[in-house]
Order: structure tokens, then sequence, then C-alpha cells
């Protein structure tokens, strides 16, 4: 979960995370928290059965800013896969960053303002490893009617579990309003909000970009709920692989392109048909032909894990893949993987081995996600 040590930054709840006892490690150029003193295991489990706060403070924000919501979307659609023309006033959405190639430069949350003066509007939430190269590619492809706004003043606080919502509803009482993949300005306590109902878990929950200079008024409130635990960048790993969720840098990267990494729903039938954005032309070609590897799930035999790098092989043969994700499962109860395979050995039920430490470890092509999700749906009225 670490990288190399420098020069780090601390988030808003940096002090609250050491009051709570949390081991800190490097990761994306801060001191994050890794796990507080009741452990990984528990703190998965608090999420899949109740509710967990996650600090994302990390993770860029910013806003696109143009003269209506057309001119917006259409300059973001130049270096985006997904329609965001007629991405409704209040949702969210889900794409990436493409490169020339059509590999993916970072996978990002797009959401569009709900008011009459926020139009022409959307705001992004991007990788913290991506920030520094996402930001001048995004500002050098903007005409010149369309600029970039950095908001270096925010923090972002993630809260997770069956039971997140109705926790921060007590305090926000819009949210509860809200649909998955929605999002509009609030009051948390008469603090001024931004909350979407999204995550990174597969479980229901929200998103707070709130000011830094009231994230830890927020998280102490949240977590003085019973049903509110703090949770670290462990148990985010292994609720995120449960969830069959990619993890940039690891499961994304600038050679792969969105239809081998198996998230084509983010590209809506107007972008596939009609392209215009970087790399179309791969990408279009793979839509049509199919890729020559593909992303995939994975369930071990046993339990021993196999993580990042390990060759993916086919039973006592030849080499067909190689891991990209992987651990321990709490919920599943055993070891998981995802992982890069030529796409005549990514059917659902194909027998593989995995190759860890000289040894061949039995696993089995699944469907994704591993853990069934529980994002909230509106019911039809």
């Amino acid at each position: 979960m670490a990288d190399a040590p420098g020069a780090l930054q601390k988030t808003p709840l940096y002090d609250l995370h050491i009051e709570l006892g949390a081991r800190m490690v490097p990761f994306a150029g801060y001191e994050m928290p890794v796990q507080y003193p009741a452990g990984i295991m528990t703190e998965h489990l608090q999420t899949r059965e109740s509710a967990g706060l996650f600090d994302v403070s990390h993770m860029g924000q910013a806003v696109l800013i143009g003269p209506d919501h057309e001119t917006t979307a259409r300059a973001l659609e130049a270096m985006v896969p997904s329609n965001m023309v007629e991405l409704g006033r209040g949702k969210q959405r889900y794409t990436v960053l493409l490169n020339a190639e059509g590999g993916v430069v970072d996978d990002l949350m797009v959401t569009r303002p709900v008011a009459d003066d926020q139009q022409g509007r959307l705001y992004l939430v991007v990788n913290a490893s991506r920030k520094d190269v996402d930001y001048p590619l995004i500002a050098a492809g903007l005409p010149d009617t369309v600029r970039l706004e950095i908001f270096t003043d925010k923090a972002l606080i993630a809260v997770q579990g069956p039971k997140a919502v109705e926790a921060v509803a007590a305090h926000a009482p819009a949210a509860a309003d809200l649909a998955f993949m929605s999002g509009d300005f609030m009051e948390f306590d008469g603090i001024a909000c931004h909350i979407s109902r999204a995550g990174y878990t597969g479980e229901d929950g929200v998103e707070m970009s709130v000011p830094a200079g009231a994230a830890e008024a927020i998280a102490r409130a949240l977590l003085a709920d019973e049903r509110v635990k703090p949770i670290g960048l462990g148990a985010r790993d292994s609720l995120r692989l449960e969830a069959g969720l990619c993890l940039y840098g690891h499961d994304l990267d600038e050679t792969i392109s969105p239809v081998e990494g198996n998230i084509t729903f983010c590209m809506q039938k107007r972008r596939r048909e009609e392209g215009g954005f970087p790399g179309a032309d791969r990408i279009q070609a793979e839509l049509k032909d199919g890729p020559g590897r593909l992303r995939v799930g994975l369930k071990l035999e046993g339990r021993a894990p196999a993580r990042e790098g390990a060759a993916i092989h086919l039973p006592g043969g030849a080499a067909v893949g190689t891991v990209t994700s992987g651990g321990f499962a709490p919920t599943v109860g055993g070891p998981i993987a995802m992982g890069y395979v030529a796409t005549e050995h990514a059917k659902t039920g194909m027998k593989l081995s995995l190759l860890v430490r000289g040894k061949e470890l039995p696993a089995e092509v699944v469907d994704m996600p591993f853990v069934p999700n529980r994002y909230y749906r509106k019911p039809k009225s």
C-alpha cells in the first residue's frame, strides 16, 4: 500500500488520525492511515455491516467552468469517451481520461450541479497519484471559453456501508434524498458542502467535499455516531477488490484501454458510435472485434493469496496473463485477484493457475463483483 517516502503532505484530518491511533504510511505523496488499532479485517467487516469513515482528501478536486453546460461538456468529451452533454443535472458519471493511443491516463468522477447559476460547471474528482498529470493535460485540451479551477482548500470524506447514509443524514437530511450516482450542495450541521451518493466499496454511501477547515469537526461528528468507525487504506483496498473496482496504476494504466479494462459501461452509445475522443480508432476496433486481453476476476483455491505481478498460466502450461490486484477477501472468506489474460482465456469458469513463489495455485475465472454490490436504487414512483 505504501509509496517511497519523501516530502509528504498531510490531509486536514492528519491530527485526528494520530489521535485515533492510526498507523500512517506514505501513499500518493501523503501521509495516510493504513489501519487503526482494530485492524484491517475488523475495519473491512465494519464497512460491510454498518458504516466506515474514510479520509480521501488526498484525491484531487477541481471544476471546469464554461459559459453553458453544452460548451463545457463538449470540451470534456474531447478527452473522455463518456456522454457528458446528456449528463443530467445533479448526476454523476465515472469516466476515464485517454491518451492518443486510447490508453487510460486516469479514471475520475464527474458531477453536473443542479442549480441554474451553476450550469456550465462540471466538478471533477481525480486520483491523488495522477493530479500532476491530469491537470496539465485537461488544461491544455480546453478551448478558450472553458477553464480549469483546482481546489486547494477542500477535504474529501467518504462514509460507506449499509448505515452510512442514515448516519450522514442525521446531520445533512438532504443526503437521504440522493439517488446513487447523484450529488448536490447542502449543509452538514450548518456547514456548506457537496455530497454525492457514490463510493469505492460496493456498498451504499456518500462522498463529502467539505471546507478543509471544517473537515475535523465533520469527521468527529460522524465518529461520535456508534454506527461509524474510522477505516484505513488497507480495508479500502480489500473492499474495492471485492467490489471488482480498479485501482489506477495497478489495474489501469496508460497502455490499457477501457475495453481491455472491462469498463466499457463508462462509454455510452453515442460516444461508442461517433468517437471523437483520443484513441477512438483503437477503442472502436476493440469494441467491434474484441481486445487481445481482458481484465478478469479470479477466485483461488486454498488460503494463500496471489499478489500483483504473479504470472497467470494455463494449468501446467504457458503464461497467459498477469495479476494486477490480489489479496484475502474477508467477505468471501478466501483469496481473490484481478488480472489481465489473453481474451481466449477470459471466459467465466476457465481454469487457470497463478504462480506464487514458484508454486502453481489453482484458480478459476469468475464474474465480478466478487461480493454483490448494494448501491442504493431509488424505488420507482
